[in-house]
């Protein structure tokens, strides 16, 4: 909204309201707002990234002490000034102006309301020893940060911090080349529900563009790290509203989350060479592809146990074997040894013409050889850091997102971002392996096992351009793709990458790819799948890490060397780093991404960008502080969720409300229907034989059924086939005859219920329950979403149909598509929501089975409990229906493949309430590739559906980044 639209209002409301006193502009609004808020500090700093004028001794310089270049920009010649400038006095501008937000008193203001203050010690006041992790505070380095530090430990409300940090380009249009770069702090003691909520975070610095600071972000950390230091060693005195009392307040800095090249920068690590992995640092042997020109990063066979017979395969690899032991992860005084006499001179020198090349200028050392160590850390100035176990986070999110995109294009062979091409192949016949792939004299190559055929590319993007997944799930994927080209259009974004890698990847690879291959993807895919889960069991961890070793040597064994970019070997340190640091969603980009789009949204001037972010930053954080002492008005804090299922009309806690508890919300208009008979009947059933008050008259009806049967007929199928029929019957007349055994506090229930419901019914279209927002099939057929999909488990007796004499006992999955939500009305006592389901046949073949790969497939072309039929019982409690969506199998047509959905907001803290993660079917890598002895047949042969120029000599010369 305009500055001027937002005077209208207000001129509008002071017409309105003639004597309350309210603002006559914008203008003087935010200048009444402003006295609540939080001042910053603008730090002026050498355009050339040399230094900040602050302090004692830099304070009043007037140019730089490392470039003499002035700290003013220059100014305008007074033939060159405007009209409007003629007269003016010249004014000194600030070539560079960093702005600083001091961190103490945005600490101290997190504990002046009760209700932030009782967050801050959350993380103390709630502790499970049940090896779970649930939150940052079930971690290794959490906890091993407590053993040497006691004495912060010991004031629960003490800081613990995590600093992330990005670049962003502050303009609509990206043809700008513009890189602003915020410092936010993120506080980790505030629960799982608040802790990654753009809500809490806290600016820092705002560092301007138009370039990155790169190395030299060390300069604009020093006041930040200056504060820190302060907070560690004598603390602030801050009032605590919670506990009405005054206390030391400390902080200190757990850890950095930021993207890979932004890794480099913080932790001084060159991320651009042979030896760019973090983690393994020296101990790597490099590769350099000599005819791809790039680093390539395999090895992954030292990982594996010392007797694996992988080590000594030479035939598949690449001619050696490998008998090296694991690489050592460094300890931060380690790392502070090999650091510590490195003197880094910071600033970027003038600009020269030409593109600068990667591993250029400040890249190297007095004698012209790389250097790995680019700095050392300004984080070491902090006495703790280097006890740190986890200090730099790999981002997973990135990690994600060039893993996909690897795979991805090089299934699809696509001409410019394949990994197999025409350089690789020829690196192949360099190294002398995978002699099958090796190109010929005539500059062709044949084609891979993993290079799809034009026929599965085509079912490969149809299965994906497909696919409708619920509201909110990820974007619109099939805006990208364009089956007759098979090719992808435009970038993935990386949720896209998230969601397909993790979700939709292994249905679309069955259906185009080999098994083996498939087998292969699936086991990745399935990896990020389980390092995503919002809950860690430690035990399960080891496990992990053992089988994500062996899928990367399954994968050295089938993809090219140029496939593995640091990108891809980063995986292998990815379960280390979650068993030190907890959950991976407290320490990836995806939070910090969808900030920097809010601190976007604050440029309203866009010659001064920076301020524009300062200045509605500033008033963010007014109004986030007020609203907490708001408690009858929405806010941030009390805002409703994207799926919002907090009943409307929540009935007063009594027996009704512990027997038929109200659950969910309708969402739209609702309308008016009367019953049949037989669909009340079958509804009044359903609530019957799942209400606990009646399972004592169940089980009595069950005996007098059973004592009436003779001797041949008195089988279990029999029993329950008349329960099923005449329960409902024999209840309504045994009720009045038996009230006065009856609780007197269950008695008008139990009238109700025997009477059954009324015959007028309300009827919704879409309807918000259990974390889900469940919409009807009609309503979803104009819609590119599909919110239709439901989930069951249900412990009863069930049959395939009336006819059917097997009983099936237990758990029983029931897979179907919601058709009707209806709320049926126990005579104004009490309502029920309930669901009217298509269901498919699950207990037999007809309707449900599993391929070759252990994927699970559902048939709705013959359905059962359809509601035809008395005995049929199409409905379900709304309370019981779980959200799955149907992705149609291109291979077998008819049938589909059910995806489980997790609900949203709803977090496992131990209690009752247990949200599991849906995993792919497990793949034995181990009987795949089983013949050790002989090289794998990786070529294939073409066929009459493949396009002949994908054989043909590319000769593409790529970009030279890793």
């Amino acid at each position: 909204m305009t500055d001027k639209s937002m005077n209208m209002i207000l001129e509008l409301l002071c017409d309105a309201f003639e004597h309350a006193k309210i603002p006559s502009s914008f203008y003087e609004a935010k200048k009444t707002i402003t006295k609540l808020g939080l001042d910053y500090q603008k730090i002026h700093a050498c355009p050339n990234n040399c230094m900040l004028y602050w302090g004692v001794e830099d304070e009043n310089r007037q140019s730089c002490k490392i470039c003499n270049v002035s700290r003013w920009k220059p100014l305008v010649k007074e033939g060159d000034r405007t009209s409007s400038q003629q007269g003016r006095k010249k004014r000194n501008v600030a070539a560079k102006v960093v702005r600083y937000f001091p961190l103490k008193p945005r600490l101290q203001r997190l504990f002046l309301s009760t209700k932030t203050a009782e967050d801050m010690r959350w993380h103390a006041m709630h502790d499970k020893n049940d090896g779970l992790m649930r939150h940052p505070k079930d971690s290794q380095a959490w906890k091993k940060f407590d053993e040497l530090h006691t004495s912060f430990a010991s004031e629960p409300r003490n800081v613990r911090l995590g600093l992330a940090t990005d670049g962003f380009n502050p303009f609509g249009n990206m043809s700008a080349s513009y890189s602003i770069w915020p410092i936010i702090l993120i506080p980790y003691n505030t629960p799982p529900w608040l802790c990654m909520k753009s809500t809490p975070f806290i600016i820092s610095t705002i560092i301007p563009g138009k370039r990155m600071p790169g190395n030299d972000i060390d300069v604009f950390l020093q006041p930040l790290i200056k504060e820190l230091k302060e907070l560690w060693q004598d603390g602030v005195d801050t009032y605590d509203a919670f506990a009405r009392e005054m206390f030391k307040l400390h902080a200190a800095l757990m850890w950095t989350i930021s993207d890979f090249p932004g890794l480099g920068n913080l932790s001084g690590w060159n991320t651009y060479t042979g030896l760019a992995c973090p983690s393994c640092k020296f101990d790597f042997e490099p590769c350099r592809l000599y005819h791809s020109k790039k680093w390539c990063f395999m090895g992954h066979r030292r990982f594996l146990d010392q007797r694996h017979r992988f080590r000594s395969n030479k035939v598949r690899f690449n001619g050696q074997q490998d008998l090296r032991n694991p690489p050592r992860l460094l300890s931060g005084c380690e790392i502070l040894e090999q650091v510590k006499n490195i003197n880094v001179q910071f600033g970027r020198t003038p600009e020269v013409s030409g593109r600068r090349k990667r591993g250029c200028a400040s890249d190297r050392d007095a004698d012209g050889n790389t250097q790995q160590w680019k700095k050392k850390s300004i984080f070491f100035e902090l006495s703790y850091w280097r006890h740190n176990l986890l200090r730099h986070n790999l981002d997973l999110m990135h990690i994600e997102k060039n893993v996909c995109d690897n795979i991805i294009f090089t299934l699809l062979n696509d001409a410019s971002k394949s990994k197999d091409h025409m350089n690789a192949r020829k690196d192949l016949k360099r190294m002398g392996c995978k002699h099958d792939l090796w190109p010929d004299e005539n500059g062709k190559y044949p084609l891979a096992i993993y290079t799809m055929t034009d026929k599965g590319k085509k079912m490969f993007l149809t299965t994906l351009r497909n696919i409708r997944v619920p509201d909110g799930y990820a974007s619109n994927i099939s805006r990208c793709i364009d089956v007759d080209s098979t090719r992808l259009n435009g970038t993935l974004k990386s949720h896209d990458c998230h969601i397909l890698i993790e979700q939709l990847l292994p249905l679309a690879t069955r259906v185009a790819m080999p098994n083996n291959v498939s087998t292969i993807l699936i086991e990745l895919c399935s990896f990020f799948k389980q390092l995503c889960d919002n809950v860690l069991n430690v035990a399960n961890l080891d496990i992990l890490q053992r089988g994500v070793v062996l899928l990367l040597c399954h994968m050295e064994m089938l993809f090219p060397p140029s496939f593995f970019t640091v990108m891809v070997h980063l995986i292998i340190h990815l379960v280390e780093e979650a068993k030190l640091g907890g959950p991976v969603h407290y320490r990836w980009m995806y939070p910090i991404e969808r900030y920097l789009g809010q601190l976007k949204s604050y440029v309203r001037n866009r010659a001064r960008p920076e301020g524009s972010i300062a200045q509605g930053y500033i008033m963010q954080e007014i109004l986030t502080f007020c609203s907490r002492y708001i408690d009858d008005i929405e806010t941030r804090w009390n805002r409703s969720g994207r799926v919002d299922d907090v009943p409307n009309d929540a009935q007063a806690k009594s027996r009704v409300d512990e027997l038929f508890p109200r659950v969910g919300k309708p969402i739209g208009a609702s309308s008016y229907f009367n019953l049949t008979s037989m669909e009340r009947l079958q509804a009044h059933r359903h609530v019957l034989t799942n209400c606990p008050l009646v399972e004592c008259y169940i089980q009595e009806f069950r005996r007098d059924v059973k004592r009436k049967l003779r001797r041949t007929t008195r089988s279990e199928a029999e029993i329950d086939k008349r329960v099923h029929r005449e329960f409902v019957d024999w209840f309504s007349k045994r009720i009045p005859l038996d009230i006065e055994n009856v609780r007197e506090s269950d008695k008008n229930i139990m009238f109700s219920l025997a009477k059954g419901p009324i015959y007028e019914a309300r009827r919704f279209n879409a309807y918000n329950v259990n974390g889900f927002k469940f919409r009807t099939l009609d309503r979803d057929n104009n819609l590119k979403t599909q919110n239709n999909g439901v989930f069951g488990t249900f412990d009863t007796r069930s049959y395939s149909s009336s006819r059917d004499g097997q009983m099936i006992c237990g758990g029983v999955p029931y897979y179907g598509k919601l058709v009707d939500i209806i709320e049926i009305n126990y005579n104004g006592l009490f309502t029920v929501p309930l669901f009217k389901c298509q269901w498919a046949d699950t207990t037999t073949h007809r309707g449900h089975k599993k391929d070759k790969l252990g994927f699970t497939q559902i048939n709705f072309s013959k359905l059962i409990h359809t509601g035809e039929k008395e005995d049929d019982e199409p409905y379900i409690k709304a309370s019981e229906g779980q959200m799955v969506f149907y992705v149609d199998d291109e291979k077998e047509k008819g049938w589909s493949i059910p995806v489980h959905v997790k609900p949203r907001d709803l977090y496992d803290m131990g209690e009752d309430i247990m949200t599991t993660t849906d995993l792919f079917p497990s793949q034995n890598l181990d009987h795949i590739l089983v013949d050790d002895t002989v090289a794998l047949q990786l070529s294939r042969p073409a066929i009459d559906d493949d396009i002949p120029n994908l054989i043909a000599n590319h000769n593409e010369d790529e970009d030279l980044d890793i």
